[in-house]
């Protein structure tokens, strides 16, 4: 891809109202832009950044068996009047008429949709266990939207319902799906706790959530370091020392990326969700909930791998892995080099973007190091005569003379 032909308009000064690192520099290097209050689009580089994390965490889910469905945004109030959720979400839920005056809700999270799909399609225990999750927006209408993507009005997260006969079974899915948030927040590159959490409005007897390390971020973090033991500030125990080992804590600060949740039969027995045992009983399904904030995840990646130049994208989020800058577009050697240079990278299979522009060094350099690309690769007259070309990383800013051949083997 040449940078010429891409849409990337960076901006120099990032706007006023933005407070944090992410906010401004997603604006800056063109990933997002601002259509309301807490409502974004996203640019092409930023819809690169999403959908990778979107697969990343697709991957993840399918590895441990869950199987992807789409469902309405739109949901009628019937379900959620059904649950006893319809006036208790309180007024985050972001409510409509149609045409007719019949109610809907702009689906802030799915738990009643789910449990309604399967009350209608399940009879037996032979059809249970099973996990169903889609990747698709959300809307909750905060009183105060603010921070970027953080704490927006529409987003996009992963949400995911397991269904089962016993709570053996829910234990044994709730296991995997830790396991499997924590690989998706490892192969973000990121550095994550995960703690005991409160219920909340979701409801249920256990939770945990996946907090993104970050000193930017909103929620507490209690840990010890002996025994691993670590909660939000809501759910730790008083006092200084642990409550599992009786060590001493300490208090870090976090950004809530993930939540998983055992809801045991708190909606199958609202709605009527049942199956049929093998003795012939029916019994309420038994459940678990599982969410994980993918516009969030993209947002803490930069809050967590940034410096005063810019963005620096951990390399399986980067929006491509490799910036080619050229120094003298009239030179028709270092053109027809970084020509050859772009054409090894893509046959390798890395992602590649080839700044064609008419803009002087300084500018590329600058806009390459604000978005954040791992690596550079300059095309210089003094290197390109010794056939070489300055790689330079960007997470510790290095630089060094490589010769072609050894390219490929220097960025893989």
């Amino acid at each position: 891809m040449k940078f010429s032909n891409y849409f990337i308009p960076t901006l120099k000064e990032a706007p006023s109202e933005a407070e944090i690192a992410s906010h401004k520099l997603l604006l800056r290097a063109a990933m997002i832009r601002k259509e309301a209050a807490g409502v974004y689009s996203f640019l092409p580089l930023g819809k690169r950044v999403l959908a990778k994390v979107e697969q990343i965490v697709r991957e993840e889910m399918d590895r441990i068996g869950s199987q992807e469905i789409l469902l309405s945004i739109l949901q009628p109030s019937s379900l959620w009047e059904k649950s006893g959720r319809w006036q208790a979400y309180g007024p985050e839920m972001m409510r409509l008429s149609d045409r007719s005056d019949r109610e809907f809700a702009l689906g802030p999270t799915h738990e009643e949709m789910i449990t309604e799909l399967v009350r209608n399609n399940v009879r037996s225990y032979r059809d249970l266990p099973f996990t169903l999750y889609q990747i698709g927006t959300k809307f909750r209408d905060e009183i105060r939207p603010r921070f970027g993507l953080m704490r927006g009005r529409e987003f996009i997260m992963k949400d995911a319902y397991s269904f089962h006969a016993d709570t053996d079974s829910l234990n044994k899915t709730y296991k995997d799906m830790s396991g499997a948030y924590g690989k998706i927040v490892e192969r973000c590159g990121l550095k994550y706790r995960h703690v005991e959490a409160d219920s909340g409005l979701i409801g249920g007897e256990v939770s945990e959530e996946f907090m993104v390390l970050a000193s930017s971020g909103e929620d507490m973090i209690i840990f010890c370091g002996a025994c691993g033991y670590a909660a939000n500030i809501e759910q730790a125990k008083e006092g200084d020392n642990c409550p599992r080992c009786s060590g001493s804590t300490e208090t870090t600060r976090g950004i809530e990326i993930g939540h998983i949740f055992q809801l045991g039969t708190k909606y199958s027995e609202a709605m009527g969700a049942t199956y049929i045992d093998k003795g012939g009983k029916s019994l309420p399904i038994v459940m678990g909930c599982y969410g994980i904030g993918v516009t969030r995840l993209m947002a803490a990646a930069v809050e967590q791998n940034n410096d005063e130049k810019g963005i620096i994208w951990p390399r399986n989020l980067s929006p491509f892995v490799v910036s080619i800058i050229q120094l003298d577009m009239e030179s028709k050697e270092l053109t027809k080099m970084a020509d050859k240079v772009y054409e090894l990278l893509s046959k390798a299979g890395i992602e590649t973007i080839y700044d064609d522009r008419q803009e002087r060094p300084g500018v590329k350099f600058a806009d390459s190091d604000l978005i954040g690309f791992p690596y550079q690769v300059v095309i210089g007259k003094k290197a390109a005569s010794q056939g070489k070309v300055e790689l330079k990383t960007r997470a510790n800013q290095k630089v060094e003379l490589v010769n072609l051949d050894e390219l490929i083997k220097h960025i893989s």
